[in-house]
């Protein structure tokens, strides 16, 4: 071997024992940018969103529908009716034009009520009326035998709670109990209690029984009329 080969031979053999006193290092390097890498273009992970709150607004609509809610025996607990209605998620209520409810209460007591519109609840326990308010409980017979006489409420605003069965308002309100008549400009009236709350002006005209009304006077004696005159 020449000697310029041999020079060769021993530069090439220094170069790379530099080579491989760096490896170490380089591999290191090479890793790092691959790593940095992968960072940058791995996709990221979905952050989570705050809940938007709900807001008042319809989401689904119903036209001249009818909602029957039963008891868990099968029997009929109430129904609503009317032209619209327009369900609100945010507070679960249902609005509705030309409102018309029938509820049955546990003892078979039969009311109804109708308005131009209604809000009520989703098992229709609590139904808002809203102008021309009609709440009529019908004339029908307690358990222990007691006639109980028709009972309506009338006024531009009546808020119905059908399951305690008590009709509420605070705008002027007329309240017909079998033949008698009350007017209020507020009213809290309570059937499980019999108690009815009237506020405001009040009035009322009672009406004497039927049987006191259409009882046979009785007959004027002649002769006492003779003596008087």
């Amino acid at each position: 071997m020449t000697a310029g080969a041999r020079r060769l031979l021993g530069l090439l053999r220094r170069g790379v024992d530099r080579v491989s006193l760096y490896l170490p290092i380089i591999v290191a390097g090479a890793l790092a940018l691959g790593t940095y890498w992968l960072v940058r273009n791995a996709p990221r992970l979905a952050v989570p969103m705050p809940k938007e709150e709900a807001t008042h607004d319809p989401d689904y609509f119903m036209r001249g529908f009818v909602v029957k809610n039963f008891l868990p025996n099968g029997e009929l607990r109430s129904e609503l009716a009317g032209t619209e209605g327009r369900h609100y998620a945010d507070n679960d209520t249902i609005e509705v034009d030309q409102v018309r409810v029938r509820s049955i209460s546990p003892q078979g007591l039969v009311t109804h009520a109708s308005a131009d519109r209604g809000l009520s609840n989703s098992d229709v326990s609590e139904v808002q009326l809203f102008g021309n308010a009609i709440v009529v409980r019908d004339a029908a017979v307690s358990p222990s035998g007691k006639p109980l006489p028709r009972l309506e409420f009338r006024g531009e605003f009546l808020h119905a709670y059908m399951d305690t069965e008590r009709v509420r308002s605070d705008k002027p309100v007329t309240l017909t109990r079998g033949t008698d008549r009350f007017t209020a400009d507020a009213m809290d009236y309570d059937n499980l209690s019999g108690v009815a709350n009237l506020n405001g002006r009040v009035r009322g005209v009672l009406m004497p029984p039927a049987s006191a009304a259409t009882a046979t006077p009785p007959k004027a004696d002649n002769n006492k009329k003779k003596g008087k005159q």
